[in-house]
């Protein structure tokens, strides 16, 4: 990179001669960098986890090609995150001529002002230096965007300031692509641009130069462009041009993580709790998984748009929720701290309904129903990694080490765990199950009383969803059963009342 303290030491055209400094255009200086920090074994693109083997070779290939890029990928799969992380790349800082709007090179001059400004005083110009982070523009491409607003256009308000004929190249207003001369420039969604816009973009690309309406002129303007793009968009509400796509010449996929253990490190990471809520909640590992779980069931359910993808923004905002869920209980029941239960995931059912796309089945079950059947499934994926799997046994015909625990229930007993319950109560109505410590500490010998009662009320949900107990959802947590109580419960209607109403008896 270049030695900023003597460079940005000038303050004229001959100043800037005189150091020695040299002109290259962005796609250089990206490749340059690059070089240098791969040399030096310089960790690239931080917080961008799981794409260390995948989409990060890919992208420094396509920098040092010199490529405009497009990444490709569903939401929430750090498009942009990436495209703004590129700006690291670049020089700390670069000379311009003083007053330029579009950060003209002192060597290079693009506009007319600059040319004139130089014509005029020579080396006697003025520069000034603009740090890398003023070298980055982003622009979400929405069906408004206008050829103006990327472009530029003629400015009526000039002319008449200025008092020049709208002939004059002075009168153009430039959009915020000549603005970004000199800099990364990132279209998001670039599919939702209308077709007449991209085109717009085609000698950009190729040429290197725009077009104002009917003024001979030519900007060769230097850009790093980078598209981001979702395949939904891409096919179903609208499409790139085909001859903007080839003159994109790298296409990039992203992906969600492919590992739970990455899909933890992002959650964590990203999700934003307050230090006072951190300091009273303890969020177990094993919720801290199912969260993640949610996200993998409900990216492969029947009753999800698997073409729209599932954010990873759903399960940091599902952490977020859950973190409060205790922290709400804790200050309803006036305690100091809260350990996370299995009913706190209550709680996070707006973060899933908000974050997934349904397809007509799942809009006819509802989102909020789907949303309890993924959690469902993903407390039904991890049981058995916890305790043996209830169907295993049944097939080995080894002893039921639940017949203790299922043998109360069938006895007619019940089991409510409401969603605000003191820690106290919590307790007690577990330890009434009998069997059920017993069968934690036995496959969980070293367990701290809060993970224990956690795996308690775990072991229930999960002999639930094996259909080895019933449950039922309450106003306001749930209720165990046994399950031949719970299903004839369910069909015990009265169909023959006059006003067509179903009335249990």
């Amino acid at each position: 990179m270049s030695n900023i303290t003597s460079l940005t030491q000038a303050k004229t055209l001959g100043e800037l001669k005189a150091s020695g400094y040299q002109s290259k255009s962005i796609k250089d200086e990206l490749r340059e960098n690059l070089i240098l920090k791969l040399k030096r074994g310089d960790t690239l693109f931080t917080g961008v986890l799981g794409y260390e083997e995948t989409v990060i070779p890919d992208l420094q290939r396509a920098i040092l090609s010199r490529h405009n890029i497009i990444l490709l990928g569903l939401r929430g799969q750090a498009k942009t995150r990436i495209a703004r992380q590129m700006v690291a790349l670049l020089d700390d800082y670069i000379p311009i001529v003083a007053g330029s709007e579009v950060m003209d090179d002192p060597f290079a001059p693009l506009s007319r002002y600059a040319r004139d400004v130089i014509a005029e005083k020579g080396d006697d110009t003025p520069i000034a230096w603009v740090h890398r982070d003023e070298r980055y523009a982003e622009k979400l491409a929405t069906p408004d965007v206008t050829v103006a607003d990327l472009i530029g256009d003629v400015d009526p308000i000039k002319a008449a300031t200025l008092k020049l004929p709208y002939s004059d190249e002075r009168v153009l207003h430039f959009g915020i692509i000549p603005r970004s001369h000199r800099s990364i420039f990132v279209i998001n969604e670039l599919p939702d641009l209308q077709p007449r816009i991209q085109v717009a973009l085609f000698n950009i690309l190729q040429e290197g130069d725009i077009q104002i309406r009917g003024f001979k002129l030519r900007l060769p303007l230097d850009i790093q462009f980078v598209f981001t793009a979702n395949p939904e968009d891409y096919t179903n509400r609208g499409s790139i041009v085909t001859p903007l796509k080839d003159r994109i010449e790298s296409q990039i996929l992203t992906h969600y993580p492919k590992s739970e253990e990455i899909s933890l490190e992002i959650t964590k990471q990203e999700a934003r709790i307050p230090q006072d809520q951190q300091s009273a909640v303890t969020i177990d590992p094993l919720m801290a998984r199912l969260i993640e779980h949610i996200a993998f069931e409900a990216r492969e359910s029947e009753f999800v748009d698997e073409k729209s993808g599932v954010s990873a923004r759903m399960t940091i905002t599902a952490y977020e929720n859950l973190s409060s869920a205790v922290e709400r209980r804790i200050l309803i029941n006036r305690e100091k701290s809260g350990y996370s239960r299995v009913g706190d995931l209550i709680g996070v059912i707006p973060s899933i309904t908000g974050k997934i796309e349904l397809v007509y089945e799942g809009e006819q079950e509802g989102p909020a129903i789907v949303a309890q059947k993924l959690v469902s499934k993903a407390i039904r994926t991890l049981f058995s990694e916890y305790f043996p799997n209830p169907e295993t046994l049944r097939r080995k015909e080894i002893n039921n080490p639940y017949r203790e625990i299922t043998g109360w229930f069938s006895k007619g007993n019940t089991l409510d765990l409401t969603t605000d319950l003191p820690q106290q109560a919590y307790e007690k109505a577990l330890d009434q199950v009998p069997g059920l410590k017993e069968t934690v500490k036995h496959h969980h010998k070293t367990t701290s009383d809060s993970e224990r009662y956690l795996l308690m009320e775990f072991l229930l949900h999960g002999l639930a969803e094996y259909s080895q107990l019933g449950k039922q959802g309450l106003e306001a947590g749930t209720q165990f059963k046994d399950l031949l109580g719970s299903m004839l419960n369910n069909l015990d209607f009265d169909d023959d009342d006059e006003d067509g109403y179903y009335e249990k008896r």
